[in-house]
């Protein structure tokens, strides 16, 4: 379910904002699963590098987790021998319309850059 209209225009405009200062920063045109993946490499802490197709998914598999951690849905149990992270699953995600999925990932990643301080609270 969608929340109400001023707060997706709220999330809009701070959508909006942290795409322009990233590609500011980056010097690109950064679409959602360009965000996903600097949130994932960030995470991952080895800088960024050559990564292979199964890695770069991995990358992103990494960023939605670090995402949805503070919503309850997974929890981080550690690093692997490898240096990379690895979170459970504790609960699933309810079934989400496509809008509803777009609302909750750009408005978890808002929050992840707002705590990051890239943009005001």
């Amino acid at each position: 379910m969608l929340p109400e209209a001023a707060q997706i225009e709220k999330l809009k405009a701070d959508w909006n904002i942290l795409l322009t200062r990233l590609n500011t920063q980056f010097g690109g045109s950064l679409d959602l699963d360009g965000v996903l993946f600097l949130i994932g490499v960030q995470v991952l802490g080895m800088g960024y590098k050559k990564f292979s197709k199964d890695q770069k998914l991995n990358v992103l598999h990494i960023a939605i987790c670090k995402l949805l951690e503070p919503y309850g849905y997974y929890e981080y149990e550690g690093l692997d021998k490898d240096g990379w992270p690895h979170w459970r699953l504790k609960e699933e995600l309810p079934p989400l319309k496509a809008g509803e999925q777009q609302y909750l990932i750009k408005e978890a990643i808002v929050n992840f850059f707002k705590e990051e301080e890239t943009i005001e609270p």
